[in-house]
């Protein structure tokens, strides 16, 4: 008789595409966030959590990847026959609660939301299916003021976590401005705006590819096709040499100045009414610009800026950061971008049936930190909490008072609470948990009222086997009276 199988255990293992962030790594994250919501809070944003859960039917048609709408989302179906999805953004929620609290809210309503979203899309090298998203967003104003705003805060937020102004650049275009030069060139209708759209699909991810592909790479694309270095054939726009040259002379149209490139692309639009809008849109933030100190060594107008998402309708911005790194090969390259956004003027439509203006932009938490790493520039020092060692287990009282007195004072502080036979082992632990400081009371010290605080920051690792006197011995150490704890500690950490 065939013996029954035993259940088989789960793999201790995270899913693909996904990770975990652990103590150093969340605290990090915070304290870049707090960074970030300082300055928003000093703009006048609100704060806003939405729900991780939308209906598919809110989220709408609206992922990156435009060819395969609602396919990127992670959705189940509820019980009552509602389609249900995690939010891919934080953008798509806002429209949802601007429409639904519209009587309720200030308008123009600003608020800025951090949290996690999640794309149900193939994972790669640095792409992951849950990533942070860090937002901040003006609802109910047409005037581009609004996105002027956007940009010189985006500008003040890279520079308060702690990226130097000309280590980054705020680049800025309109999406008028390209759909003049599409009009321009025989790919945009306006009587009819759903004829050439899969062209236009093609041509806006072709200019989107620019800093990958090269210029004579985009070209292809707005042809007849690219075919990769490992084969694979992308489809074109299938545009003529003519229509393309009028697309690359709009992604070439930057000039030495932000004059020059406007002068530019009035030319490119010229007969365009929707790009002469746009051109007078981008002429407009780039004085309101200036006239606060944002000059082209912060925020600077660039046509290679298109944003690949569909619902943008005017300005469109991107942070890149322009400072040199070291990639997996040891090749010098820029970061690139950390963040973006735009104008959408038209999403909170969908819940309300009227044009409701909104601005926002997007930063990439995960790359932002990654960023900040590759300087050397951390949030935080990863220093660990003070450990209250035990050297007599019937008196785990007395530890918990030296814990409760640290943390009182508003010092991070534990006590251990392993197997405290082996006082190598607590050592041991401590040096894993990067504490500063470890805190040591046997009996000789107690028959004295004193405490042996051990400075681990200066010390070497301990060694496989040490024993309480080797670990005294050590130089790194001082003996305080009991009641001077608190003080000895601190002058200890300020002193470290």
């Amino acid at each position: 008789m065939a013996k029954d199988k035993q259940p088989q255990r789960p793999r201790a293992e995270t899913p693909k595409g996904f990770r975990d962030y652990f103590g150093v790594e969340v605290i990090e994250r915070k304290a870049m966030l707090d960074a970030i919501a300082s300055v928003y809070h000093r703009y006048g944003f609100d704060p806003l959590e939405t729900s991780a859960v939308e209906t598919v039917a809110a989220l709408g048609k609206f992922l990156p990847d435009v060819d395969r709408p609602n396919e990127g989302v992670f959705g189940w179906q509820d019980e009552d026959s509602d389609w249900l999805a995690l939010r891919y953004d934080l953008t798509a929620p806002l429209a949802r609660v601007a429409a639904q609290y519209r009587n309720d809210l200030p308008s123009p309503y600003r608020r800025y939301a951090f949290g996690p979203v999640w794309r149900n899309e193939k994972p790669g090298p640095g792409r992951f299916r849950q990533f942070y998203q860090c937002d901040a967003d003006t609802v109910g104003a047409p005037s581009v003021a609004a996105d002027a705003e956007i940009c010189a805060m985006l500008a003040d937020a890279l520079e308060t976590v702690g990226i130097a102004r000309h280590d980054y650049v705020v680049r800025v275009n309109n999406r008028k401005v390209l759909n003049g030069v599409m009009e321009v060139a025989g790919v945009l209708d306006p009587s009819d705006p759903t004829r050439f759209e899969e062209a236009r699909g093609i041509v806006l991810r072709a200019i989107d590819k620019l800093d990958r592909l090269g210029i004579e790479g985009v070209r292809a694309l707005l042809g007849a096709g690219r075919r990769d270095a490992s084969g694979d054939f992308t489809k074109g726009a299938g545009l003529s040499d003519s229509q393309a040259e009028v697309v690359i002379g709009f992604i070439e149209a930057k000039g030495a100045t932000g004059a020059a490139t406007v002068a530019r692309l009035r030319e490119l639009v010229a007969g365009s009414q929707i790009g002469v809008d746009g051109v007078d849109e981008l002429e407009t933030i780039a004085t309101l610009l200036a006239a606060q100190g944002y000059g082209p060594d912060r925020i600077e107008i660039d046509p290679s800026v298109v944003r690949g998402l569909g619902y943008y309708t005017g300005p469109v911005f991107e942070a890149e950061l322009t400072f040199d790194i070291l990639d997996e090969k040891g090749r010098k390259r820029q970061f690139g971008s950390v963040a973006g956004g735009g104008r959408y003027d038209d999403l909170v439509k969908r819940f309300t049936g009227q044009s409701v203006p909104a601005t926002g932009v997007s930063i990439g938490v995960d790359r932002l930190l990654a960023a900040l790493r590759a300087k050397g520039q951390s949030q935080i020092a990863s220093r660990g909490p003070i450990v209250v060692t035990v050297m007599d287990k019937e008196r785990m009282a007395d530890y918990m008072i030296m814990v409760g007195e640290l943390r009182a004072a508003g010092l991070r502080a534990e006590c251990y609470f392993g197997n405290p036979k082996s006082f190598g082992n607590q050592l041991k632990y401590a040096d894993k948990r990067q504490s500063p400081i470890a805190v040591i009371q046997g009996a000789d010290e107690l028959g004295k009222g004193s405490v042996i605080l051990k400075d681990l920051a200066l010390g070497a690792k301990i060694a496989e086997n040490a024993s309480l006197e080797e670990w005294k011995s050590r130089p790194a150490q001082r003996e305080v009276a009991r009641v001077d704890l608190v003080a000895a500690v601190r002058d200890m950490l300020a002193n470290g």
